[in-house]
């Protein structure tokens, strides 16, 4: 997901310090959702074996589903890089959404 590994001196506020046996060992700063949206969206297309545009509509749908659970859509211009990646409009995205909520 992109996380960057720090000493604890180092940690700011949104960071997470990690203990071990009581003593701080390590700091985690973990990248924005907006950041890593494109490396989950390859991520995807790594487990897939293709580009997403290439999914069939099922596939897709269980793509949209697993990136809102991840809160893809929570970010700014999420829905446009999505549906610009499964190679669909944001219409199509909204639906997938709409369906996977039992609307």
């Amino acid at each position: 997901m992109g996380g960057e590994l720090l000493p604890p001196a180092r940690a700011g506020e949104e960071d997470v310090v990690l203990s071990w046996e009581g003593r701080e060992v390590v700091a985690v700063r973990l990248p924005q959702l907006s950041d890593s949206l494109g490396q989950i969206l390859a991520a995807l297309e790594r487990k897939h074996g293709r580009p997403l545009a290439e999914l069939d509509r099922k596939t897709k749908q269980a793509v949209v589903r697993s990136l809102e659970a991840r809160g893809a859509f929570s970010v700014r211009h999420g829905v446009e890089t999505v549906a610009g990646a499964l190679g669909v409009s944001r219409f199509t995205v909204y639906n997938y959404l709409n369906r996977s909520e039992g609307r």
